[in-house]
């Protein structure tokens, strides 16, 4: 878990990866520099070098003087983008968003190219300066290389920033990163099952409660690793708190059963990433949430912007499939000899289901065309699950459509409702005529 914290920590904090950047620049200063002298003094390796990378001192340092300049000018510039893509997410889209944006590993990379190259350059040209060893340098020509380098990273991070400002990229990016976390979340899947909770017996066994020792959302769950521990110490573990929630210190986070001496509590809560800022790494909710705001942005009053607001129910729509198929209602984990060991309430597929449309469905229910993507969105999860997962969403869909039904709609309006409505009944095999939902 260690490992885990360390790498979050790195995404999380824009500074960390161009540190890194600079250091690994300055180490490779000093070899440039080691490699400098070697050749001052080989003349027979300086000669099987073409002249052409050569340069004498005064040229050495008015080229590196020059792309230190430059570097440290498009750094400037790169960091007054940065900070114009940002304001745009955080007006225009949701301030949950710009994590994401700060979180990408290829604005990051940019950045610390440019840092990493300035303090290249800058190193050579203090050496450069400082040596009387020889009146040719070779240096400059690598720091003509990292130039044309940075040169190219620059161009990139146009294009990217571009990429990034186009709210279809961003709802994408959002969406790809919520469905890697339901892989996350899920995990450990084969090892549930149905069970009564009424045949552990709990009360028969001796437990204690384990508090949490820091503030923040519990980001991730070392499931598979918590039953294997609760096997090697013939444990039960429950969850008072789910990943995604919120905890203080000395918050009830773990419950323990059957064990016959006080563990240390720090080997469990190794098992949890507690981080004071909510990342969807194993919290799908707080992914649904992102795109949910995107959409209400869209369809609000001014803004008139219906079609970003069904990419993002299009988007939902896939999520919520993939979280269907993989979704099981027990809370209840086991080891290899079927003995529960974790026990972790999930929210429902019904709680999903009404926490990704809800506030659509309220703030979109005038527009035809948000109310047949949902419909659409529903038909789609439903088209592709199990019978399960196809009654939920039938049972949201009276929802709905008892939302619907308290518009006044025109004809065509109706007609067209009407038909996506016929669809999604297919979709949920409700196609009986008294079950049968209309406007």
């Amino acid at each position: 878990m260690l490992l885990k914290e360390a790498e979050n920590k790195i995404k999380t904090n824009f500074w960390v990866l161009p540190a890194l950047y600079g250091v690994g620049a300055l180490v490779l200063a000093v070899l440039s520099v080691a490699v400098e002298h070697t050749l001052s003094q080989h003349e027979n390796i300086k000669n099987l070098i073409p002249s052409i990378f050569f340069t004498d001192k005064e040229l050495a340092q008015t080229v590196l003087s020059a792309i230190s300049t430059s570097l440290l000018t498009m750094t400037t510039i790169t960091f007054s983008s940065v900070l114009v893509v940002l304001t745009t997410f955080l007006s225009q889209f949701s301030p949950r968003t710009l994590q994401n944006f700060i979180n990408d590993s290829k604005t990051q990379l940019v950045l610390g190219t440019f840092i990493g190259g300035y303090i290249y350059a800058l190193v050579l040209l203090s050496q450069v300066k400082g040596s009387e060893l020889d009146n040719s340098f070779i240096v400059p020509s690598f720091a003509i290389l990292v130039a044309f380098i940075c040169l190219g990273m620059f161009v990139f991070l146009i294009h990217h920033v571009t990429d990034w400002i186009k709210v279809g990229n961003l709802v994408s990016n959002i969406t790809s990163e919520t469905l890697a976390s339901v892989e996350k979340h899920y995990k450990g899947q084969e090892m549930t099952g149905d069970s009564e909770e009424n045949d552990l017996d709990l009360n028969s066994l001796k437990s204690y409660g384990i508090e949490s020792r820091k503030q923040g959302y519990i980001e991730y769950a070392d499931i598979v690793g918590m039953v294997s521990f609760a096997e090697d110490h013939e444990l039960i573990i429950k969850f008072e708190k789910v990943p995604g929630e919120y905890v203080d210190i000395d918050t009830p986070i773990l419950t323990v059963w059957n064990s016959p001496e006080k563990l240390d509590e720090r080997k469990l809560l190794d098992f949890l990433l507690i981080s004071p800022t909510q990342e969807v790494i194993e919290d799908i909710e707080f992914g649904i949430q992102k795109l949910v705001e995107i959409a209400l942005r869209g369809i609000a009053p001014g803004k008139n912007d219906p079609e970003t607001a069904i990419n993002c129910i299009e988007n939902l729509s896939q999520i919520l499939t993939k979280v269907g198929k993989n979704y099981s209602p027990s809370p209840y984990y086991y080891d290899s000899d079927k003995n529960i060991r974790v026990i972790l309430e999930k929210p429902s597929f019904a709680d999903l289901l009404y926490e990704s449309f809800y506030q659509i469905r309220h703030y979109g229910k005038a527009d035809v065309s948000v109310m047949t993507s949902i419909i659409n969105a529903l038909t789609l999860i439903a088209e592709t699950n199990r019978e399960e997962i196809k009654q939920y969403v039938w049972d949201f869909s009276l929802y709905l459509v008892e939302g619907i039904k308290q518009q006044d709609w025109l004809g065509l309006d109706k007609n067209y409702l009407n038909r996506h409505l016929l669809k999604l009944a297919k979709a949920c095999n409700e196609v009986h005529e008294e079950k049968l939902i209309t406007i």
